[in-house]
């Protein structure tokens, strides 16, 4: 008897609807039709198989009625105990495939799912279903200040907090939601409230406050159709966001519609370039450097521009360039016009102002002028301050704000030295590109003065 058949045997006799699921499990039947498993289910039934013909063939081949009855005896146990295995293993299987593996809620999958079954409970039964969205407020700058690791430490944190709230999802990023079955819109807007104040109140790895907005909307009850709960549960959130943060809003039909992608973008721009002349007239007030950021502005415009960078980009370098001392307006005025050498508090004290300054225009949603400004200290062979980044890993902007920074700083009278001549920096920039400075930075700016000098034999 050839092994195939003695299989159909086995899955007709021994395991009913069992075995013969394995057998059917290629590709003539998937031809046929039929139904293609997973492939543990395949390779468990395919070891039931194997335990069950092992003790078959035993028996056959012995004379002995003990070994034989034990041998009839044993089969079916042993059949069941993997079959029972494979089961356990396939949920198991199927129970990953619906979770996140970083905070273990149910992920987007899962989400999807749960609110469809939820769904058709609440049109069913007649029961309410509230639905919140939640998001992490400024999780971008977590990440970029400590990392990605803490960044992943503080979505754990946040999972934790949702998990007493109601069933969580984690939908990617910093995007989560909860399903409220049975709760009206009074009742889930107390309990996103619940969870916003917790999530404020709760330990991070990196020691300081995270806050998250949430929105939510109550189905049926809220006018909106099943099919738009998402997209509605969003636009409550949205307005959270733009009411201050660190709230929970609930949609009931009052919401003012969501502005479009350049609508947002233009209302961001004029914020940002509002904070930013703020900024930059508290710099002029207070008689530090005056020109000195304006003018590290139009270099480093200059320099974008002569690398190819967009206009926008390049306005933004230029916004940069004007605010980015703003964090040396929390130093001590004798020690930012100290004449002599810096004592070693002093220097520390003065190398803090890119962190400075990067609080203060992040509080005020100016990335990635932040971000920027905080790094444009950053030397490219890793030896800079305040986070050591080295190479390509320093945000371009940064770099070229650098390198304008330093040429202006030549170029003009300092309290402990005189200005040196244009020829005598370019030099200086020269030497120190490929260590101090990004090198295609440097050449940038050779070439914009370059094109600034009159032609030979020009008249006077």
């Amino acid at each position: 008897m050839t092994a195939p058949r003695f299989g159909v045997i086995l899955g007709r006799t021994v395991l009913p609807g069992v075995l013969m699921t394995t057998w059917s499990n290629d590709s003539a039947s998937a031809a046929r039709g039929g139904t293609r498993l997973p492939r543990a289910h395949v390779v468990l039934t395919a070891s039931i198989s194997a335990a069950v013909l092992t003790l078959v063939i035993v028996g056959a081949a012995t004379t002995n009625v003990p070994v034989l009855v034990a041998t009839v005896a044993l089969a079916p146990a042993a059949a069941v105990g993997l079959y029972r295995l494979l089961t356990r293993r396939m949920v198991e299987v199927y129970r990953l495939a619906l979770t996140d593996s970083l905070t273990g809620l149910g992920n987007s999958r899962h989400f999807l799912e749960r609110l469809e079954r939820d769904l058709d409970r609440a049109d069913s039964e007649g029961e309410p279903l509230t639905l919140v969205m939640i998001d992490i407020d400024d999780f971008k700058a977590v990440n970029d200040r400590f990392g990605h690791p803490v960044g992943d430490g503080v979505l754990s944190a946040v999972a934790s907090s949702l998990r007493r709230g109601g069933e969580a999802f984690r939908l990617g990023g910093d995007e989560f939601a909860l399903l409220l079955p049975g709760k009206n819109d009074t009742d889930g807007l107390a309990i996103a409230e619940t969870v916003i104040a917790r999530i404020r109140v709760g330990d991070f790895p990196h020691g300081g406050e995270v806050t998250a907005s949430a929105g939510t909307v109550t189905y049926p009850g809220s006018s909106v159709e099943r099919g738009a709960l998402v997209r509605t549960a969003d636009a409550a959130l949205y307005h959270a966001k733009h009411n201050g943060k660190d709230c929970a809003r609930a949609y009931r039909g009052d919401l003012p519609d969501i502005p479009d992608a350049q609508s947002r973008e233009r209302a961001n721009r004029l914020a940002l370039l509002r904070a930013a002349a703020s900024l930059a007239s508290a710099v002029a007030a207070s008689g530090l450097e005056t020109h000195h950021g304006r003018r590290v502005g139009d270099i480093a415009a200059r320099m974008a521009a002569r690398m190819g960078l967009g206009a926008e980009h390049i306005e933004l370098i230029r916004l940069a360039g004007c605010v980015s001392d703003v964090g040396k307006l929390a130093l001590p005025d004798d020690v930012l016009r100290k004449p002599g050498p810096l004592t070693e508090a002093e220097r520390r004290a003065v190398q803090r102002h890119p962190e400075i300054g990067y609080a203060m225009l992040d509080s005020l949603g100016a990335d990635p002028v932040a971000t920027w400004v905080r790094h444009h200290h950053e030397r490219w062979d890793g030896r800079g301050y305040p986070e050591r980044l080295a190479g390509e890993r320093i945000p371009l902007g940064a770099r070229i704000l650098f390198v304008a920074d330093a040429f202006d700083a030549m170029t003009n009278d300092q309290a402990w030295r005189p200005a040196m001549a244009t020829n005598e920096a370019l030099t200086e920039l020269r030497r120190c590109a490929g260590t101090q400075f990004d090198p295609d930075v440097v050449e940038a700016l050779l070439a914009e003065m370059a094109a600034q000098q009159p032609p030979v034999g020009a008249a006077a």
